[in-house]
């Protein structure tokens, strides 16, 4: 049977171990105090088959230079977000050229896939026969779905994170269900008019690595996300705010990183551009008013 090692330990690394160790011999590297069962180390993880990696895209780059993979390894990316100006497939893709990267996306709390509830996610490869052998590992409550749009599941996962902030300032704010519901569609909108300008494909909004995570995200306080939005509109600082979570919430970093670029290459991105401009010390309610003269 291959054997699967999950890098990353926090809540989505730990639900990903979780769900592979159900059909193979999975096992985990975390910096984190975890199950001595299946926790191994760096060295130990080296002659694993096949390699899932779940770092929080901001600290990608210094992982992938302090933690080497086999050149040809067999990677399945569930990282999400931008980080440097760069989308993760293009760091992952400058550090291992000649690695079989896929790219795993979706609507998927960690919480509910550690209950085994049922779920269906994209996995984005190049490679239609690799796609094929990560399907093969999935638990019988995961229906994997193979997409060969790599971007477009990068920018859908990446972009539902900002749209949850600005959801959760909209809950905070007391705007009501029509408000949410509105912000959510545009929401859509605006992340397929920023994926289009990379090179995305229209149907993948529309389908689990767009609008299903995002539906998700952007409607539940299961999301930190949507958490932080709600917090911010509460008033309480940022540094309260991820002191409280007690874990990383990529949409603050990507707001800005989605922002960054939407500047530079003049995309029309409003509802990012808020949220980043709030994340920042931007009062919500001005920022209400301005959305909807923009």
């Amino acid at each position: 049977m291959p054997k699967i090692s999950v890098f990353g330990g926090g809540a989505w690394g730990s639900a990903l171990h979780f769900a592979f160790k159900e059909k193979n011999p999975a096992f985990i590297i975390s910096r984190k105090n975890l199950d001595s069962t299946f926790q191994i180390t760096q060295k130990q993880a080296q002659d694993s088959d096949y390699f899932v990696v779940a770092i929080a895209s901001s600290a990608l780059h210094l992982w992938l230079s302090s933690n080497p993979l086999p050149k040809n390894a067999k990677i399945l990316v569930a990282s999400k977000g931008i980080a440097n100006g760069q989308f993760v497939s293009e760091i992952f893709e400058s550090f291992y050229p000649n690695a079989s990267l896929s790219y795993l996306a979706g609507p998927s709390f960690a919480k509910e896939v550690r209950s085994s509830l049922p779920c269906a996610l994209n996995i984005h490869s190049h490679k239609m026969e690799l796609a094929k052998e990560w399907c093969a590992l999935f638990p019988s409550f995961i229906k994997p779905y193979i997409s060969l749009d790599i971007i477009g599941g990068e920018v859908g996962g990446a972009y539902k994170n900002v749209i949850a902030i600005a959801s959760g300032i909209c809950d905070g704010l007391g705007l009501g269900n029509n408000a949410r519901a509105s912000l959510i569609a545009r929401g859509l909108v605006e992340m397929a008019r920023f994926g289009k300008f990379f090179g995305a494909l229209d149907s993948t909004f529309l389908g689990l690595s767009g609008a299903g995570d995002l539906f998700l995200t952007a409607n539940s306080t299961l999301s930190r996300n949507f958490r932080v939005g709600l917090y911010l509109a509460q008033g309480k600082t940022l540094t309260e705010i991820l002191e409280t979570l007690g874990e990383v919430a990529e949409g603050v970093k990507t707001s800005q990183e989605i922002y960054a670029l939407a500047t530079k290459h003049n995309i029309y991105t409003p509802i990012a551009k808020e949220v980043a401009l709030i994340i920042k010390g931007k009062s919500p309610k001005q920022s209400l008013l301005d959305l909807m003269q923009s």
